[in-house]
């Protein structure tokens, strides 16, 4: 029998950023890749996630390199990157999402996702800027559950819970785990396939190789590669940003905020109707 054959696909989460291991990156997948098969039979893994990348990045780069590798197992795990964009339109993330999802269900691949924090909580934004963040990534995170729902995936609660604020588990930029949070995201993905009796190899171990980045080291990535991490971001979202916070302190002042989340919730739920639209020809 050939080896079980994981693909991964995402952005610089999955890609393995803030666990660093020689001179490049490991990451949760990496990790987790370890455990999905005996020692004596271990599995092939290929990560196909780019720092930076958005859902459409993988829809029309990665998936077609990760479908041609005949995966058994494939994650995809994308979209904060999205929400930092000013081109983010939730009916487009999820059409994207439902075209990757069926194109790796289709081959028969077990699929991986999950749902995660909103970036403007682990940067500790102001609540004017955090909150148009927080209710975009709130929409992704819905249409990923319905979206997982729909076909059969393997999906990984990871938007919330005690040790996403546990300071260790992250790395000196905030908006990545550590190793710590590494290992985390490895060993609940390890539980709920070992529960599916997909993986049958050893558990990744919790337990870190380093110790987590110090307050100083935080300090120094911030003078020097989050200056550009920054830069690079706020050229393209800071504008509309702005934009979105005086018109959150507007209704907030106003006492209207309410629309705003009702807006938002409806505009996903167009862009999982629009699907199911879009399925009907198919089914019938």
């Amino acid at each position: 029998m050939r080896p079980l054959r994981f693909v991964a696909l995402g952005d610089s989460l999955t890609e393995g950023v803030g666990d660093p291991v020689g001179e490049g990156w490991r990451g949760w997948a990496a990790l987790l890749a370890d455990g999905l098969a005996p020692a004596d039979a271990p599995a092939q893994f290929v990560n196909f996630a780019v720092s930076g990348a958005q859902t459409r990045d993988v829809l029309e780069h990665q998936t077609p390199a990760a479908l041609a590798a005949g995966p058994d197992v494939a994650s995809v795990v994308i979209g904060v990157n999205d929400t930092l964009r000013c081109s983010f339109d939730i009916h487009a993330v999820a059409a994207r999402l439902d075209e990757v999802y069926a194109a790796f269900t289709r081959q028969g691949a077990v699929l991986l996702t999950a749902c995660l924090p909103d970036p403007g909580a682990m940067l500790g934004l102001p609540g004017a800027l955090a909150r148009p963040l927080a209710r975009r990534q709130r929409a992704v995170n819905t249409v990923v559950h319905a979206l997982s729902e729909r076909y059969g995936a393997v999906h990984l609660h990871a938007a919330e819970g005690a040790w996403l604020m546990d300071r260790a588990m992250w790395s000196a930029d905030r908006l990545h785990p550590g190793e710590r949070g590494h290992r985390q995201l490895a060993v609940r993905f390890h539980a709920l396939l070992a529960e599916a009796s997909i993986a049958t190899g050893r558990a990744p171990s919790s337990k870190p190789d380093f110790p987590a980045p110090t307050r100083s080291a935080s300090l120094w990535w911030l003078a020097t590669a989050g200056t550009g991490w920054v830069a690079r971001r706020c050229t393209d979202l800071l504008p509309q940003l702005l934009t979105l916070a005086a018109d959150e302190i507007r209704h907030r002042a106003r006492g209207t905020s309410a629309r705003l989340d009702l807006s938002a919730s409806h505009a996903v739920a167009a862009a999982l109707a629009a699907l199911s639209v879009t399925e009907q020809p198919d089914a019938a």
